[in-house]
């Protein structure tokens, strides 16, 4: 397509333009990529070039005559000044119906429609569910075109960035060990062959990392594990000769990415696969043989990647050490810098704390894109600041900073507020009912596989004691250098209650309970936890969360006479060991900043 697509409105009549050539009634585009992944290389990002919605989760569905992108309570601001002027319109998707596009297709296209979509992106689930939603009314499913090819001439090739091993001082155990795992469990489910799609999840059984996913240390690959054998598929180039003798020694024989499909045809028909639907691709479904038997399961280093070692975690605690003492600095900073009139913008944050981190021991990068609100941006969840659009942090109010860093020794992710000028009796209000939640679920004890969402009104009880809520999950799980949102563990509400998200020892999770006011501020108060076993009980095996971040929590923002007493002592506690851990690792300023923001309540 010759034409020049410089706006969303040009680029969604030329998808219309293409969609009649191919027959398709709608056209069905998710945030994905052949790994379902939630950070996509820009070449798998076409739902945000074709829209100009640029959030992380969003799914777009057009027609001839409407079109509209699906996105959670996060998005509902961001994405409605997006798309405006675009002919796409914002759709808001209530947590607990995440099949509301496929309903809003089925209501719309008569008997005899085609739904189009590339299978290669679709997740297997997604795919069933399609089946089972447009299937009864006479909708047919056609998956074997990328009419984005059609209509994106500059489109991004893929990255092909080189592999490396991660350190051999922050593993614990061998590729053999861990593909060892994944056999057994292939064993009990009879199957003779996984094939692995999650970049987290490979980057994990091969304990190789990368660099084609924006803040998250995964690179583009297919794993297929056998009885006996392991197949990487990784871009030709990518691995150097001497790592891949290594990944050889180890049972790991590397093959080009563009192999997979015509590799896993080629498997023994007769022979059975196991695949978890919810992490394959259609695409990958369809290229194994139609005759094969395939048993679905939840795949297995999914959870084996969920729960830490214990040599895992003490290298997290130190990377939290390292990480919080870069915030600390930051923070000094920052208030020196308002204190003296500077000029600072919510750009300036970003930069200066993405400078402190990597001061800091082992740093890599960012973990994802710093979050940095000045009062109204911060009723936006995933608020990013741009040059084109940011606020200059000045006269009164509440800064939200939500950042995190990627450390051989682990991922980091914390949220802040910070009080500018004169905050509000109803901000400290709403900080202190934030950091109730926070504690609340800090605190909890609960029997050991309990599933994780059970665990949510927990930590919203303080707020839906006085009317407020918030539309976003408060947990999610978090990976150990890698991925910083990571299952199989999530605690919310619309998640469902699965076998699957059953807590375990070992496990990282956040807790970041918020509250959001649209055209005013927004509040959200995050550490990461720990699974820990608790004290024996006549009840059953038990666990408790081990808090792991370590920074500060500014009292300024609070209205302290809204704590209860067990609430103050378990902050007093909290910043006793906040300063002991972090005081050896800071001077001057930084330090002073430290002691003053970790004095107990009652010293004011």
């Amino acid at each position: 397509m010759s034409q020049v697509l410089s706006t969303p409105a040009d680029r969604l009549a030329a998808l219309r333009t293409v969609m009649r050539e191919h027959a398709i009634d709608a056209w069905w585009l998710p945030s994905s990529d052949p790994h379902n992944s939630e950070y996509l290389p820009e070449h798998w990002a076409g739902r945000a070039w074709l829209s100009g919605f640029d959030g992380s989760v969003g799914t777009l569905v057009v027609t001839q005559e409407a079109a509209g992108v699906w996105v959670d309570s996060r998005y509902f601001v961001q994405a409605e000044a997006q798309l405006a002027g675009s002919g796409i319109a914002m759709m808001k998707l209530v947590q607990g119906q995440a099949t509301a596009p496929m309903a809003w297709l089925a209501e719309r296209l008569p008997a005899g429609a085609t739904v189009g979509y590339d299978a290669q992106v679709v997740a297997l689930a997604h795919a069933s569910q399609m089946e089972e939603i447009l299937g009864p009314v006479g909708i047919a499913r056609r998956g074997d075109l990328d009419l984005l090819d059609a209509i994106w001439p500059d489109r991004p090739a893929l990255p092909a960035q080189p592999l490396y091993a991660q350190p051999a001082a922050f593993r614990d155990e061998t590729r053999p060990e861990r593909l060892a795992r994944v056999r057994a469990a292939m064993a009990e489910q009879g199957a003779d062959w996984h094939p692995i799609s999650t970049l987290d999840d490979i980057a994990w059984l091969t304990q190789l990392r990368g660099d084609d996913v924006a803040y998250n240390p995964v690179f583009l690959a297919h794993l297929l594990v056998g009885r006996d054998t392991a197949t990487l598929f990784v871009a030709p180039g990518t691995v150097e000769a001497e790592l891949e003798a290594a990944l050889a020694a180890d049972g790991i024989a590397v093959a080009p990415y563009d192999a997979w499909r015509a590799h896993l045809a080629a498997l023994p028909a007769d022979e059975r696969a196991l695949l978890d639907p919810a992490r394959l691709t259609l695409g990958t479904r369809q290229a194994l043989p139609a005759e094969m038997a395939v048993a679905e399961a939840f795949q297995p280093s999914t959870l084996d990647k969920g729960c830490k070692t214990d040599q895992e975690l003490t290298h997290v605690r130190r990377t939290m050490e390292a990480d919080g003492a870069a915030l600390c600095r930051f923070f000094a900073w920052l208030e020196r810098a308002l204190s003296e009139g500077e000029r600072v913008t919510e750009l300036d944050v970003e930069t200066r704390l993405r400078e402190e981190r990597a001061r800091g021991p082992h740093f890599v990068s960012e973990s994802f894109n710093t979050i940095a609100a000045f009062n109204a941006n911060g009723a936006l969840p995933h608020y990013r600041a741009t040059p084109e659009a940011h606020a200059v942090i000045e006269g009164d109010g509440l800064l939200l900073i939500d950042s995190g860093g990627q450390y051989h020794g682990g991922t980091t992710d914390i949220t802040r507020m910070v009080p500018v000028g004169e905050v509000s009796a109803a901000q400290r209000e709403d900080c202190s009912l934030v950091l109730k939640g926070t504690i609340a679920l800090s605190r909890a004890r609960f029997p050991q596989g309990i599933a994780a969402p059970r665990l949510d009104a927990i930590a919203r009880a303080p707020l839906w004691a006085t009317s407020r809520d918030y539309g976003h999950g408060t947990g999610h799980g978090v990976g150990y250098f890698l991925n910083v949102h990571e299952g199989p563990q999530v605690i919310s509400i619309g998640a469902p209650v699965a076998p699957h998200t059953a807590m375990r020892e070992g496990m990282i999770t956040s807790i970041e309970p918020g509250v959001y006011r649209p055209g005013q501020w927004g509040v959200r108060i995050e550490n990461l936890v720990a699974n820990r076993p608790a004290e024996a009980s006549d009840f059953g095996d038990f666990l408790r969360f081990e808090t792991l971040t370590l920074c500060p929590i500014d009292t300024r923002c609070l209205d302290v006479a809204l704590l209860d007493a067990a609430e103050a002592a378990w902050l007093d506690a909290y910043h006793a060991e906040v300063y002991e851990r972090l005081a050896p690792h800071l001077e001057g300023d930084a330090l002073a900043w430290l002691e003053a923001r970790t004095r107990p309540l009652a010293r004011g």
